[in-house]
């Protein structure tokens, strides 16, 4: 597997289609999980790239929102030679790679939103806010997140180590800001209607993000998007359903991307 990084990117692969990845709100460009293993890496080059504040890019500073990933992720793209390329985003990096559609639409061939967040936000309670708010400074409001997303079913091994990934790989100024990038951006008016190919990854177990919120915004913005529901997986299917996930992906960025 050929691998390489640039300044703020982790490249896997050699093949000639191109796609960029944005991590969620817990991740970063190396944080994948056992999905990157599952990669075609000689049909499919991969770019993971880490957000302002992220894994090689802590103490970058801001701006900590999707207009600036969005900036960088073209500015990656230009770096590589890529003018055109599909987008993967999971979580918080689903609504950021509509941000870059919405910046570069003639550059943007397809969309994978995985337990995608929707280009019209993500409404809050005040008590969610608080709660969600809180887990910047708190490891374990970060834990009982993954572990209310995934449906209170993972062990806690798992819950504990992706708590303390996410708090070793993210600034702290910079996790607390991109939460309200993620839930409180709304920009689907700049997205709707467009006829590129988008396919959209839910959780069976994924309580806010699941089947029928995407069914609610991604299926009604984009004509041409198709849902898949993954068995056995939370917000988190790059580490529960790998190898079920890559196959998804792939198959579906073949047909949106003839080689």
């Amino acid at each position: 597997m050929f691998m390489s990084n640039s300044n703020f990117a982790h490249v896997v692969g050699s093949g000639p289609r191109h796609v960029i990845a944005l991590n969620g709100w817990f991740g970063h460009a190396q944080g994948w999980g056992p999905f990157v293993q599952s990669l075609d890496t000689k049909s499919f080059t991969y770019a993971f790239m880490d957000q302002r504040g992220y894994g090689k890019r802590k103490g970058s500073g801001g701006p900590y929102t999707f207009a600036q990933i969005a900036s960088d992720a073209l500015a990656l793209a230009d770096e590589l030679g890529w003018k055109t390329f599909a987008l993967m985003g999971h979580s918080m990096g689903g609504g950021a790679i509509q941000m870059v559609l919405a910046d570069a639409p003639d550059r943007v061939q397809a969309l994978v939103g995985i337990t995608p967040v929707p280009a019209s936000g993500v409404p809050f309670d005040e008590a969610g806010w608080g709660f969600f708010s809180s887990a910047a400074k708190d490891v374990g409001a970060r834990r009982e997140i993954l572990n209310i997303t995934t449906g209170g079913r993972l062990t806690g091994t798992w819950l504990d180590a992706m708590a303390q990934s996410s708090l070793v790989h993210t600034d702290i100024e910079a996790f607390d800001a991109y939460l309200t990038a993620w839930a409180k951006t709304p920009f689907a008016e700049r997205i709707q209607g467009k006829a590129l190919p988008v396919l959209v990854v839910a959780g069976e177990h994924d309580p806010a993000l699941g089947a029928e919120t995407c069914k609610a915004t991604w299926l009604q913005h984009y004509p041409n998007a198709r849902l898949e529901v993954m068995s056995n997986a939370g917000h988190y299917p790059m580490d529960e359903t790998p190898v079920a996930l890559a196959t998804v992906v792939e198959a579906f960025l073949r047909e949106a991307m003839p080689g």
